[in-house]
């Protein structure tokens, strides 16, 4: 449904994107994950027409973005961090109005504008005036206007972006009911988003794709912090020097105490270490068994996983670590702009 191969934006000498190439399958949701300024608006804006790249191609639902711009924008609906929203008018009828601009007949739209106030649960708030809505309720607006035409695919660039819990939940909800009958691609840093949310993810890193991949594949395939938690009474550094030599272990750290969760009871002369396990191994058996048999004391021993969180970190540390071009991707504040 969403075809980008290739896609770079420069401005001036600046690459905001490069070589950017990710798919969206029909019906799939992609999260498209990234720290501020790596790009993910410029990719966003270029998909939706707003903005031409420098090099590459893009295609949806089987038009060129640049070639075919028009027919494009009536295959997506698109949502901008900031939603477009006419603050005077009132929600049934900026619909309406959005409707009739995105070429939605006469005769459909009382019904199209319906199934969309549905959709978002806006049934209560549909003559209310845009400006005296909360703005999770705006947000929901903004959803509707994109997708009141029912187009194939749906853009959506940080669209929980500023909400409060609740109002997190209730979006993530309705986004997730788009899928299967839409193409979705949500453009995100939160990283909840895209565990709850998304069937794949892309990462992207200072305008260069670092991961495309499932949230549970990703997770398998890189080498990341899955092992054990232990607090244990005895010498630190005895401690650490004998796990570290136990098979399937690969990494052994002090947790601090500010890195410890804020319910724990920290107590007198206990140690606190976090083990990282080889992948495909789980050494907790030799652990306790290694700990008791050297005369350590063990008070609790805890399974950690890895998260979406730990790879996005050692992806984007990877990329700026050994990509080191801090002076040559764009900033925040441009590609804002």
């Amino acid at each position: 449904m969403i075809e980008v191969e290739h896609l770079s934006k420069i401005y001036g000498s600046t690459p905001a994107i490069t070589d950017v190439t990710f798919n969206v399958e029909k019906g799939e949701i992609l999260g498209f994950l990234g720290p501020n300024g790596a790009g993910k608006t410029t990719t966003m804006r270029i998909l939706a027409g707003y903005l031409p790249a420098s090099s590459g191609t893009a295609r949806i639902a089987g038009f060129d973005v640049h070639e075919n711009s028009l027919a494009v924008r009536q295959k997506i609906g698109y949502l901008p961090e900031t939603p477009p929203l006419y603050p005077e008018m009132t929600v049934e009828g900026f619909l309406h109005f959005v409707a009739r601009i995105k070429g939605v007949p006469a005769g459909d739209r009382p019904a199209k504008v319906k199934a969309a106030i549905e959709r978002c649960n806006l049934q209560q708030k549909r003559r209310v005036i845009i400006r005296k809505l909360s703005k999770g309720y705006r947000q929901r607006v903004g959803i509707a206007q994109a997708i009141v035409h029912d187009p194939p695919a749906i853009i959506l660039d940080e669209p929980t972006v500023g909400l409060d819990p609740r109002q997190i939940i209730e979006v993530r909800n309705l986004i997730k009911s788009l899928a299967g009958t839409h193409t979705i691609i949500l453009s995100t840093h939160i990283l909840p988003e895209v565990s709850m949310t998304c069937n794949r993810v892309t990462i992207i890193n200072r305008g260069k794709v670092v991961a495309t991949d499932t949230p549970e594949h990703l997770l398998t395939q890189l080498t990341v912090g899955s092992g054990y938690e232990l607090e244990i009474e005895g010498e630190a550094s005895l401690a650490k020097q004998m796990l570290q030599n136990l098979p399937g272990v690969k990494l052994v750290e002090s947790i601090t105490a500010a890195a410890l969760p804020s319910h724990t009871p920290i107590q007198d002369g206990r140690i606190y270490l976090r083990v990282i396990s080889q992948p495909g191994t789980e050494p907790g058996k030799e652990i306790a068994a290694a700990l008791l048999r050297t005369g350590f004391s063990l008070y609790e021993m805890r399974r950690v996983s890895a998260t979406l969180e730990d790879v996005f970190l050692q992806l984007t540390t990877e990329e700026n670590i050994s990509g080191n071009e801090a002076d040559s991707t764009i900033t925040d504040e441009e590609e804002a702009a």
